[in-house]
């Protein structure tokens, strides 16, 4: 979730809908310097109701095709493996199933009791703080994946049986001068409202590329393109008031074009800028944000350079609240983007406006698709009431 720069005028997004009335996302963990939420007893109301999955891992081995199939590039995570092995043994030890209800892949049950003791007592030893991250990372997919083995449409990660929405998805090719990578929270990973998944599903997991928060495989991969294509060649959509900013305009507009630094060279794909967008809650994505201004700074000795977006909100907001309303979802950020570069001189040839569009209209069906399995399962869809936050 990302928020657009302040007082800036509404401009582009064709689908945009009056305040919303929808209430949607559940409150997640805003610190990775605790002991996360995943170890305590509370359960979501929509995990109370749901009832359980029971794990069809077979013998719990999670195939590469499997894993790419989700979304990734990147082999499977070592740590992941890991703790899917642990998962089986402790099954094994205690002579109980694991069995999975609601979203997220969360454990229910005698198997949860045991697993979060044992998961507990591991988190607890770690004495590094880097441990602790990919430990609880690592869990967390761990889990979503097994419980959403045959539940979840692997590409768009709604329920297979009754919502899946791929057939409505219109694929579009992205201008090989962009590329996109959607540095998401671990606890976002399969989530059903999700949008930065949408990113690869129009254009390509290459074009858009999921970096998981935590994940060191996924990580390393990133900045090492970061470093190959240098500190010129990457920005991130994450204006803070404790960040510098830097408006589209201003980095790419008809002065900054003339520069070979920034002007994308199209005969070579090492040369596209690469845009970052950093896919989770809004109290989550701050710690995110530290962890890419930490990495930054260790290799350019400097702070990540920062974009802030003209565009307003997106149409998601009818389903999910947001601290504020100059807050937007990674999906429609991205498009937002899209069609700001759209306008300036020295990108209008390269058919932006389109792709943005295909973004924005997969954000609608995300929407529709939402809504109507709200409505089929009887839950309300009435947007609560949250205050703003001013920045």
């Amino acid at each position: 979730m990302l928020p657009a720069a302040a007082n800036k005028p509404f401009s582009h997004f064709k689908h945009f809908l009056h305040p919303p009335s929808l209430a949607f996302y559940a409150t997640v963990i805003s610190s990775m310097d605790s002991p996360p939420r995943f170890l305590q007893p509370t359960l979501s109301s929509s995990a109370a109701r749901s009832p359980p999955r029971l794990s069809d891992i077979g013998d719990g081995s999670i195939t590469l095709q499997e894993w790419q199939r989700w979304g990734p590039v990147s082999p499977i995570p070592s740590k992941v493996l890991e703790v899917i092995d642990e998962l089986k043994l402790l099954e094994k030890n205690v002579d109980t199933q694991m069995s999975f209800g609601g979203s997220g892949g969360k454990l229910k049950g005698d198997f949860r009791t045991h697993e979060e003791k044992k998961h507990r007592a591991t988190y607890l030893a770690l004495d590094d703080p880097e441990s602790k991250i990919h430990f609880y990372a690592a869990r967390q997919i761990a889990c979503r994946l097994l419980g959403s083995r045959g539940y979840l449409c692997q590409k768009c990660w709604l329920p297979l049986e009754e919502d899946c929405m791929c057939s409505l998805l219109k694929p579009c090719t992205l201008w090989p001068g962009i590329r996109f990578w959607i540095y998401m929270h671990p606890k976002d990973f399969l989530r059903q409202n999700n949008t930065g998944k949408l990113l690869w599903q129009i254009f390509g997991p290459h074009s858009a590329t999921l970096c998981i928060f935590g994940i060191s495989e996924h990580e390393e991969i990133m900045w090492n393109a970061f470093k190959s294509a240098g500190k010129s060649k990457v920005w991130c959509l994450y204006p803070n008031k404790n960040s510098v900013t830097t408006s589209v305009q201003e980095a790419f507009g008809q002065e900054s074009s003339a520069n070979q630094d920034i002007t994308p060279n199209l005969t070579n794909a090492d040369e596209a800028l690469n845009f970052l967008l950093i896919d989770g809650t809004w109290s989550n994505s701050a710690a995110m944000f530290r962890r890419l201004k930490e990495q930054s700074q260790s290799v350019w000795g400097e702070d990540l350079p920062c974009i802030s977006l003209a565009t307003g909100v997106s149409t998601m907001h009818k389903l999910r609240p947001q601290p504020s309303w100059d807050r937007t979802c990674t999906a429609a950020a991205a498009a937002g983007l899209l069609f700001e570069l759209q306008e300036l001189i020295g990108f209008s040839c390269f058919g932006l406006e389109k792709q943005g569009e295909a973004l924005e209209d997969a954000v609608s069906l995300l929407l529709d698709a939402l809504t109507t399995r709200r409505l089929r399962m009887g839950r309300s869809i009435t947007r609560k009431t949250r205050h703003a936050i001013t920045n």
